[in-house]
């Protein structure tokens, strides 16, 4: 379904009415003033690009996603604190995507963080995923990744 998926703006879009719906549902509490985006593979990469857009979030993690933009985004217009866990030996997301996407943040001055763990390949969080080598469950860089995303958390909320 991911494929399926390729204007740009239309994801950011479907991002931004996804908070809007958070922020304004009466099911359950929410502060709005505390609200990250978390997301896995394709979530993790469309959680970096709601931040990319500007979206009055506070963080936005990645977990073994994709981390380059089809966006045209404005200057500095992230204003979230920005986490990517990354498989080091993930063979679908591009190696040189890594070196792009700190070139980009240092750019534009944002609080980022790339953490890449050895060992680990794509869907590293799933404890069904068993294709050697490609995406494959990895239980310690997973305990590893979410206490990463819980310090982050602790520090922008």
């Amino acid at each position: 379904m991911m494929m399926e998926v390729k204007d740009k703006p239309a994801e950011v879009a479907r991002m931004q009415a996804a908070l809007t719906a958070l922020r304004t549902q009466n099911s359950a509490p929410v502060q709005t003033d505390k609200v990250a985006a978390i997301g896995f593979c394709f979530g993790g990469h469309c959680a970096l690009e709601l931040a990319r857009s500007g979206a009055d979030i506070k963080a936005a993690v990645s977990f073994h996603g994709t981390l380059d933009t089809q966006g045209a985004y404005n200057g500095n217009t992230i204003n979230a604190s920005l986490l990517v866990l990354d498989g080091a030996a993930d063979p679908l997301v591009p190696r040189e995507q890594l070196a792009a996407f700190a070139s980009e943040m240092n750019s534009k001055g944002v609080d980022w963080q790339l953490v890449s763990f050895a060992g680990a390949v794509h869907s590293f969080t799933d404890p069904k995923a068993n294709n050697t080598g490609v995406a494959q469950y990895h239980p310690e860089v997973t305990q590893r990744a979410f206490k990463r995303m819980y310090q982050l958390l602790d520090e922008v909320f």
